[in-house]
Parts: C-alpha cells; sequence; structure tokens
C-alpha cells in the first residue's frame, strides 16, 4: 500500500497476493474498495494490484481535466514504476474505459484485458443512463453528500472538501461523446468483456464490441479451432451496480486470464 508518483500525480495502489500481475480499476467516484468482495478470489492465485485513478479515493486530484487518454498514462506509468514487464488489467465502468485505452495507447504493457460493464463507444449506454450522468456542476455535487461514494470518499480522500470538484469533472467526462470503434476494431491483446444480464449498456452494443474484436463471426468448429482470442460472458442475475460484488465475475476472468491461447491470434 503506497503512492507512486506518476505524471505529475501521487496515484495510490494496493498489492494483495502472489503471482502474475493483476491490475484492478474501479469505476467512476469509486475506489479500490469496490474490488473487496471479489478481491479474496483473486489473490491467491495473482498478485493483485488496485489503483485508485485521479481525484479518487485516495489520489488527491491535479490541474488537468480528468480523460480517459491520460488516466490510462498514469496506469501505464505504474506498470513501469512498478517495474512489471507486462500485466493484466481488469476495469470496471469508467474504469474500463481507463483499461481499454491502455490496451490501445500501451499496447506493449498488456497481456490480457477484461472490459466490465464498459462500452466502446459512449453511445453504448442505455439512453437513460446517458441522460442521467452526473452533471458538470459542483453545485450538483454539493447535493450528493452523505451518498455511499461521498460517504467512501469522506473516509480516505487526501482533501475531503474537493467533492464537488470530482463530481464537476467526472460529470464532463462522462457527458463527452466517444467512438473508439476503429481502435477497438485493431486490438491485437487478448479480450474478456463482461457485461451484466442486466447491466447499463445495451445488449446489442455487447455485441458489437465484440464483433470489433473478431467474435461473433462464425462457428468455432468441432475442435474450437476457429474460436476468436476474444471472449463474451454475459453474467446472469446481475445489473451494473452488482456485477463487481459478484463471484460469477472471478469465476469467469481467472479461466480466461490463465487458459493458454494459440500462438497465432484468430480474429
Amino acid at each position: 500500500m503506497s503512492y507512486a508518483e506518476v505524471n505529475g500525480l501521487r496515484l495510490w495502489y494496493e498489492e494483495h497476493g502472489d503471482g502474475r500481475p493483476l491490475v484492478l480499476l474501479h469505476g467512476g467516484f469509486g475506489a479500490v474498495e469496490q474490488f473487496a468482495a471479489i478481491r479474496p478470489a483473486l489473490a491467491p492465485r495473482r498478485r493483485v494490484i488496485s489503483v485508485d485513478l485521479q481525484g479518487h479515493g485516495r489520489t488527491a486530484d491535479v490541474d488537468r481535466p480528468l480523460r480517459y487518454e491520460s488516466m490510462a498514462d498514469d496506469v501505464a506509468a505504474l506498470i513501469v514504476h512498478l517495474g512489471l514487464a507486462e500485466a493484466d488489467v481488469l476495469g470496471f465502468s469508467l474504469g474500463g474505459g481507463v483499461a481499454l485505452r491502455l490496451a490501445i495507447q500501451h499496447r506493449e504493457l498488456l497481456r490480457r484485458l477484461v472490459v466490465v460493464s464498459a462500452p466502446c463507444r459512449r453511445q453504448g449506454w442505455f439512453p437513460e443512463v446517458l441522460a442521467g450522468m452526473p452533471e458538470p456542476d459542483e453545485a450538483a455535487g454539493e447535493r450528493m453528500r452523505g451518498t455511499p461514494p461521498h460517504q467512501l470518499y469522506q473516509e480516505v480522500a487526501p482533501r475531503p472538501q474537493d467533492w464537488p470538484r470530482l463530481w464537476a469533472k467526472t460529470g464532463e467526462l462522462l457527458r463527452r461523446e466517444y467512438d473508439w470503434s476503429p481502435e477497438v476494431a485493431a486490438l491485437t491483446t487478448p479480450t474478456l468483456l463482461a457485461f451484466a444480464d442486466a447491466d447499463s449498456i445495451r445488449p446489442g452494443h455487447m455485441v458489437e464490441f465484440f464483433g470489433l474484436l473478431g467474435g461473433g463471426h462464425r462457428d468455432a468448429g468441432w475442435d474450437g479451432t476457429d474460436r476468436p482470442d476474444a471472449r463474451l460472458a454475459v453474467l446472469p442475475g446481475l445489473t451494473h451496480y452488482d456485477i463487481v460484488d459478484s463471484p460469477a465475475l472471478p469465476s469467469a476472468v481467472l479461466p480466461f486470464l490463465t487458459h493458454t491461447l494459440p500462438a497465432t491470434p484468430t480474429r
């Protein structure tokens, strides 16, 4: 449990367990605590490195906007700081966007990628989810005091008074349009997409995202030789708000991280 000085940021990270490194990236307004329920299933087999992203948890904000791209650069710098040749990375929701940008911008640092409940373009969210995303307004953040995310922030943040600023900057990030489809189609990192069956992401987009990674275009064949490197898991009985608490998530993730893939990627 320590800070790393990267890109002008004091980035908080925690380590649990031993083995091949697995970096965990939380969702918006979250912190490393978001993975408390599943970390016990991961740590006996992995060196789990949980990160508090810019402005979240124990990582104080700095004078720059929140962007998926810059947060991905921060995580890349942490991987290098820790002396890791490569790492597996799992990101949830906002952290899923950061993880995806990490794979796009720093392919050489990733072994495998897990994106949980995050789209590759903003319109992948349901319309009502887009409409309900936080307002880029500090006054709106003030009205969210006392909510569970604020309570966690109040307990761990080095500057608890920055909560309204985090709210506004996150709202500004989440309301920016983006479409990374062409870059996703060019990815070669083996990727698992994991969603809840009642997620905030449209099922049609789940299939679209999987298709960009080479999935769903053909039958795998009787011996599975035409199976793509990409994987798609739709976990039953879950939502966007409880998928990271469910034992079903590590049950889907761990086999993907340990499975031997063919030497020549299949797309």
